[in-house]
């Protein structure tokens, strides 16, 4: 278990990644984070991410590993945890912003969480998983429902608490099987749907949404550490909708959802 300390000048440090992550300040609704990290690892204040993302400028982060092939066996892992980090940052960012910081300690616990995690990873140990709790929403109105569908616990909160600090009513399911369950309950307007997950994967999912004309007009979109092209998934109105590869800008998302429901009102 990770402990944080909020003491002045009092650190937390991921030596494996170089990184270390300072708690200056918390007073009123900012959070004062000091940073430190090697040369090739950017970081960014959210406003400079969303011009990168703009002008198509695609910064690399490097982590040390030992050969090749052991970072092939990490990829798909450290993807993950990256992206759930990503999500934990714009979550935290967004609650800071409207002013809720009832839950945001924890949200920063499930970041540095993340950070470890990788960490570990890295250095070829076996980290336990526990699941971890959504955030609460922010009490905004809700205008759309959300389905999302991710076997890893904390991926799948921390992108359901996004959605809902954006207004999205928003339902969870494990696995393609659950989803489906879910479906026949309510009817939400898009389905984020991972697609490696055990017992009924995503493509069988798409596949039998698809099929189902009840469905018709349903939003998908697939959020995964691979391409469609390696899972062999049409993106078009026979497949998904949109394609977002992990780790993923949830601003991106955000941006992608407002446009395929014709919501006019920025959501991120």
């Amino acid at each position: 278990m990770l402990v944080l300390s909020r003491g002045r000048n009092d650190k937390v440090v991921f030596p494996t990644l170089g990184i270390s992550v300072e708690i200056l300040r918390v007073a009123g609704n900012k959070v004062r984070l000091g940073i430190e990290a090697p040369q090739d690892v950017p970081i960014h204040r959210h406003e400079i991410s969303e011009k990168i993302a703009a002008t198509g400028e695609s910064p690399t982060v490097k982590f040390p590993t030992s050969s090749d092939t052991r970072s092939r066996q990490l990829s798909h892992a450290t993807r993950n945890r990256l992206h759930a980090a990503s999500l934990g940052l714009h979550l935290l960012h967004r609650k800071i912003e409207v002013g809720d910081l009832t839950d945001a300690e924890s949200t920063i616990f499930q970041i540095f969480n993340e950070l470890k995690a990788i960490e570990v990873e890295l250095d070829d140990s076996v980290a336990k998983k526990s699941p971890r709790k959504a955030a609460a929403t922010a009490g905004k109105e809700i205008h759309h429902r959300a389905l999302v569908v991710e076997d890893d616990d904390n991926e799948r909160e921390l992108l359901a608490g996004c959605l809902r600090m954006s207004g999205f009513d928003v339902d969870t399911a494990a696995d393609g099987l659950q989803a489906m369950v879910r479906l026949t309950e309510k009817s939400p307007d898009v389905v984020l749907l991972d697609m490696r997950m055990p017992r009924f994967d995503g493509p069988k999912t798409i596949s039998a949404i698809r099929s189902n004309p009840d469905y018709r007009g349903l939003k998908l979109f697939a959020v995964s550490g691979m391409g469609p092209e390696d899972l062999n998934v049409r993106v078009g109105p026979d497949g998904v909708d949109r394609w977002f590869i992990k780790p993923v800008d949830a601003k991106a998302i955000m941006d992608a959802l407002r446009e395929e429901l014709h919501i006019d009102r920025v959501l991120a």
